[in-house]
């Protein structure tokens, strides 16, 4: 273990790494077992990064990707029938863990279990598992997720490639019709994939009916493309330069009538389209809404970065001293975790990194249940998808900022790519904007906010709601939340009553921090509602006012999943036994909420809920919260249980590799 400071942690916080690491582990602490010990074999993948021509990687991460999935670790997901798992949850927890080792690999794991395969599990039927997924789940056959193009990312219904269907042939003709509809950024696609789900306008009998996905050919057995297939090479990228990413044009690629994915719609061999939901729009909701794991999984693997992040900072900083401070004997330099700043730094990113844990835990959990047909409403179904992009948003950009900051922590030492660093901060960066940007992910959180979730208003786009809660009484939004008495329940949640709200007491008080989140959440959607009201009220087209209310609509999303992950780590350690894993747990807890508010603090103040005195209190219990963290700050990132050959770290960090 790395040296330590003679400071010593207080009798409750004691941490028994194992029995943490097991609570973080959860449900599916055996998968992930077998994933970490699995993956040190691979651990030179992250050197041949570094060494490598970009070509040779890239066959070198496909060859490890196949190895992966004869393991069966790839494939937890799918039905037993085709190779699979059989549990939903169990792939998440796999993927989650495959986060500690190379990211290309992830990436490209993802790309064709998560995406590809998933999409014909979701989207099809079973004439297409029977055909296709065997052989996806044992990685004989690579494809591709076509969904994004050049002219067209986040708005899908936007899409220009077209299937047409021929009733003469019983076939669909595929195209590209314009340059700017070519797919773009196409993982697999440049080199590996044979295969592609293909997501186009449908037309059938001169009539559009709305983006639907295709399973189309792209290769020969040999990797020869087809007739009428052109693909090209996106090239270098920021990171993740073992995956082939690439562009894909169609002109009049022919497929037979049985390639479309018919879940939720079909056209018949005389020509006629089909399907059970009538409305388009809600039917295009309902097919996306089916492939949420991929936003699930994508904030899964962004938690992971963060701890392999905070992993090798902290035990820097346990290992290297700097400057004499006079306080001990001798002279001597004081370790870098000694020092207030850089707990500071570190330590509230830490609270944060275990509370993203936990809100992710509750999230793989409720996609476990919706896809396992445990509990299959569309209410809970619109719920997951919500809190799917929320979660995935504040978890990639956690981890976007964790990893800058324990760079940063690093010093020079940590801009070197043997120390992870620079891996972890180019292979991450895309993190943000892959399987949705952020903020459009938010914006898809705050319409569901506006509308309640109800069914009726699943197919509006933002123009829709803005007309929609425009035609509400600006009370009624109102009514569902409880500002008015939030602000009671947070004075009342102190230890004095309404009389104490301004004094340094009960600032460790869960619900005092609840109640803070709540208000916040709550106040930010009603006014929105009131902008909207206002804008529409007074002659503005629902477009220009979408667009003022944009930046508060992402506040409103926001602070609503920030209460979501709040609750999330408070339920947990509510449901813990006492003992002392409890009590530091409770303290990280403390951290993350407070620190939160902290950040925050102008808003609150300028709202009325903080004074500047209790703000102060606040700042000083941060500060406090971080010294108590520091004595165990090893034994937390420890229990991350991040494989010591994967951190790479060693003449940073110390210990065996």
């Amino acid at each position: 273990m790395a040296e330590e400071s003679t400071a010593t942690a207080p009798p409750e916080l004691a941490v028994d790494v194992a029995a943490l690491t097991e609570l973080l582990d959860g449900r599916y602490a055996d998968v992930r077992r077998t994933v970490r010990e699995l993956l040190p074999s691979y651990a030179c993948v992250l050197e041949d990064a570094e060494t490598m021509p970009r070509a040779e990687f890239r066959e070198r991460v496909k060859d490890v990707v196949l190895e992966i999935a004869g393991t069966g670790a790839a494939g937890m997901g799918f039905p037993k029938e085709y190779g699979g798992g059989g549990d939903i949850g169990a792939s998440i927890a796999a993927f989650e863990s495959l986060a500690y080792g190379d990211l290309s690999v992830l990436v490209k794991v993802g790309v064709q279990f998560g995406l590809f395969g998933g999409a014909i599990l979701q989207l099809g039927t079973k004439r297409h598992h029977d055909a296709y997924l065997a052989d996806v789940v044992s990685g004989r056959l690579l494809g591709c997720f076509a969904m994004t193009e050049t002219g067209h990312g986040s708005n899908v219904q936007a899409l220009g490639t077209v299937a047409t269907y021929d009733p003469a042939t019983s076939e669909f003709v595929v195209t590209t019709t314009t340059h700017s509809a070519g797919k773009d950024y196409i993982g697999n696609a440049a080199r590996h994939a044979r295969v592609a789900v293909v997501f186009a306008q449908l037309e059938v009998g001169g009539e559009g009916h709305g983006v639907h996905a295709l399973v189309v050919p792209l290769r020969d057995e040999d990797g020869a493309t087809l007739p009428g297939v052109r693909i090209e090479d996106d090239g270098a990228k920021m990171g993740l330069n073992g995956v082939d990413n690439g562009r894909i044009w169609f002109d009049g690629v022919r497929v037979p009538r049985e390639a479309l994915l018919n879940r939720f719609a079909d056209v018949t061999e005389d020509g006629s389209y089909v399907s059970e939901i009538e409305s388009a729009g809600r039917r295009f909701f309902t097919m996306l809404g089916t492939l949420v794991q991929g936003r699930v999984s994508v904030g899964a693997a962004g938690v992971s970065a963060s701890k392999s992040a905070l992993t090798i900072a902290v035990r820097y900083g346990l290992q290297r001293r700097q400057f004499e401070t006079g306080t001990e004997e001798g002279g001597a330099e004081q370790l870098l975790l000694d020092y207030g700043l850089h707990q500071r730094r570190l330590f509230p990113r830490l609270a944060r990194t275990y509370a993203l844990h936990f809100a992710q835990e509750v999230l793989a959990g409720e996609l476990h249940d919706v896809f396992s047909g445990i509990r299959d409403d569309e209410e809970t179904r619109r719920l997951l998808e919500s809190r799917a992009a929320g979660t995935k948003a504040l978890a990639t950009w956690h981890a976007t900022d964790t990893i800058q900051e324990c760079r940063e922590a690093c010093g020079g030492a940590g801009y070197l790519a043997v120390n992870r660093f620079a891996a972890l901060k180019a292979d991450t960066d895309v993190f943000t904007t892959f399987e949705g940007d952020n903020h459009v992910l938010l914006q898809l959180v705050g319409k569901g906010l506006l509308t309640d979730y109800a069914s009726d208003f699943s197919d509006l786009d933002q123009l829709g709601m803005v007309r929609f809660v425009a035609g509400l009484a600006v009370d009624t939004v109102l009514e569902r939340t409880r500002v008015h008495r939030l602000f009671e329940q947070i004075r009342d949640a102190l230890p004095g009553g309404k009389d104490d709200w301004h004094t340094d007491s009960g600032l460790r008080d869960p619900n005092y921090h609840l109640a803070m989140y709540r208000f916040r959440e709550e106040h930010l959607i009603g006014g929105v509602a009131r902008r909207l009201k206002r804008g529409v009220d007074s002659g503005m087209v629902p477009g220009e006012v979408f667009s003022r209310v944009q930046d508060h609509v992402i506040q409103a999303a926001r602070a609503h999943v920030e209460r979501l992950v709040l609750e999330a780590f408070t339920a947990k350690v509510a449901a813990m036994e006492d003992g002392d894993l409890r009590l530091t747990l409770n303290l990280l807890c403390d951290l993350h909420a407070l620190s939160g508010i902290e950040a925050d603090r102008a808003w609150f103040i300028e709202h009325g809920r903080l004074n500047t005195q209790r703000s102060k209190a606040i700042t000083r219990e941060v500060a406090e919260l971080c010294r108590r963290v520091r004595p165990v700050a090893r034994e937390l990132v420890d229990a991350f249980a991040v494989p010591e050959a994967l951190l790479r770290a060693q003449a940073l960090i110390g210990g065996e590799a």
